[in-house]
């Protein structure tokens, strides 16, 4: 029997503590995270990825510096290879209007701070399983 693909998982936040959860907690639950504190960065990685090397599933804060997660999530829907990757908006918060608009612009759940580990879990694993399924569609 194979070995299952471990999901990959990119996190944007300007909160390093935040960060540092997810580096910890969600790598000890066996994903494989790629952080980015720098909205800019990852809107960088996101512009130049090929097909292959987006993640499964992306973990958005809504407010950050210079570029806010609303914007960042409707740009990488803009882009093919990316277009098809779940967005788990996680925020502080934790507003009607904000929830609309993160669902609005891309994000298929939300997630307000300080959130449950556990539930951050499952919520990724359904969202890598839909990920898988949408790549596998030509």
């Amino acid at each position: 029997m194979p070995e299952e693909q471990r999901i990959r998982v990119a996190a944007v936040d300007d909160d390093e503590a935040i960060l540092e959860i997810y580096e910890t907690g969600l790598a000890a639950a066996g994903f494989e995270v790629t952080s980015f504190s720098d909205p800019k960065r990852a809107r960088e990685f996101f512009a130049g990825a090929a097909p292959g090397a987006v993640p499964d599933v992306i973990l958005m804060d809504i407010m950050m510096p210079g570029v806010d997660g609303i914007s960042l999530m409707n740009e990488i829907r803009s882009r093919d290879a990316a277009a098809h990757v779940p967005i788990i908006a996680v925020s502080g918060l934790n507003d009607a209007a904000t929830l609309n608009d993160a669902l609005l612009f891309g994000a298929m759940d939300y997630l307000v701070k300080p959130f449950d580990l556990e539930t951050l879990i499952a919520k990724i694993r359904k969202a890598a399983e839909l990920s898988r399924k949408r790549a596998q569609k030509p």
